[in-house]
């Protein structure tokens, strides 16, 4: 018998795609993932299903509508009628009046004034595009713009703390099984730990993308497709923060989670993790409105991912900053890399006690 050669191993990436598909499989078959998934979809269409309701039921939004100006036919507002300008700003200060309708040089021949945040109501109402103007535009969006800050902040919040948490649980799962020094027989330290990084940012960015989906079919089926108006581009750009986002993140639970070797001790490694994550969320829940702190937000590669999409939507961001942004974004993601690499090298096959910091960067 002639023999022609000796299997020849894996390349690095057919091992880190065997590993990631090796991490998505194991969650897909978890019930408590499959669970809180599902609970998370009754939840959005729940609110989704209420918003709907309230919707329907509410009045047409009140216009103060200058002397001048012609409004469409058929047009679902409660309008008003005031002599100028100065006059249609008092009641809409006052909160008397949702918009104006004020003459304007375009097209229409009119354009609609705002308070604090462009009133989407009024708009949709019009079945066109006119211009408008806000009385406030130091106020970061109204209503409408703490609605998108929340929803971005929740939505990066549970999928870095639910999934960072996967992934350092199953760091400390493999060394107390002793699963990892079959594994690290057959692969290299870093291609495992690329491969739990690639398959845990799959499943985040399945789910994110599963609820973004229901969440656009909820909206269109219940008459509020006007809430996704100007959110597209600003979708894209919080998809695109969110992966780099969370392998940022995703890096360093890993690197944690290999510091110790029980679950009851992940907690003690990982806490600096969860406030990288969950200080941004209580800045955009408790700062949203001051643009400084959100600029500020927009360039931190922690809090990026919810700071520059949320500028986007408001229309404070230069075209060129979302892309100067992911470069830190992007460099900060190597570095650190780089770094939760190291940490996870060296503490991945030392059990026993929890790996100091500076042993585990020394190695």
């Amino acid at each position: 018998m002639t023999v022609t050669g000796s299997a020849r191993p894996y390349s690095a990436a057919r091992s880190v795609w065997l590993v990631a598909m090796r991490e998505v499989m194991v969650r897909l078959r978890s019930v408590a993932f499959l669970v809180s998934t599902g609970l998370l979809l009754v939840l959005l269409l729940g609110s989704v299903v209420v918003s709907g309701i309230i919707s329907a039921n509410a009045s047409d939004p009140k216009v103060a509508v200058v002397q001048g100006v012609t409004l469409p036919a058929d047009v679902a507002v409660e309008p008003q009628d005031v002599a100028d300008r100065d006059a249609a700003e008092e009641l809409l200060r006052a909160g008397d009046v949702d918009a104006a309708i004020i003459p304007d040089d375009g097209p229409l021949g009119f354009a609609v004034l705002g308070d604090d945040s462009v009133p989407m109501s009024v708009v949709q109402a019009l079945s066109v595009a006119p211009p408008v103007e806000l009385l406030d535009e130091s106020s970061a969006g109204g209503l409408l713009g703490y609605i998108v800050a929340i929803g971005f902040g929740l939505v990066f919040f549970l999928a870095a703390m639910t999934f960072g948490s996967t992934i350092a649980q199953s760091v400390v799962e493999e060394k107390q099984t002793r699963v990892v020094e079959i594994l690290l027989a057959t692969i290299p330290t870093r291609v495992l730990l690329a491969g739990k990084i690639l398959g845990t940012t799959i499943l985040a960015l399945g789910q994110v993308a599963l609820l973004l989906a229901i969440a656009i079919i909820a909206l269109s089926v219940t008459g509020q497709s006007d809430l996704l108006l100007g959110l597209g581009m600003p979708f894209l750009w919080f998809a695109i923060f969110f992966v780099f986002g969370f392998v940022l993140l995703a890096a360093l639970f890993a690197a944690t989670g290999a510091m110790v070797s029980r679950q009851e001790d992940i907690g003690s490694t990982t806490t600096p993790v969860t406030m990288l994550v969950m200080i941004p969320y209580f800045l955009t829940v408790f700062l949203n409105d001051n643009p400084v702190v959100v600029a500020i937000m927009s360039y931190v590669p922690f809090s990026a991912p919810v700071g520059m999409p949320l500028r986007l939507f408001l229309g404070d961001a230069q075209w060129w900053e979302p892309l100067l942004s992911l470069v830190i974004l992007l460099a900060t993601c190597v570095g650190v890399i780089a770094l939760g690499a190291r940490i996870y090298e060296n503490s991945l096959l030392r059990l026993g006690q929890r790996v100091k910091l500076g042993e585990a960067l020394r190695g």
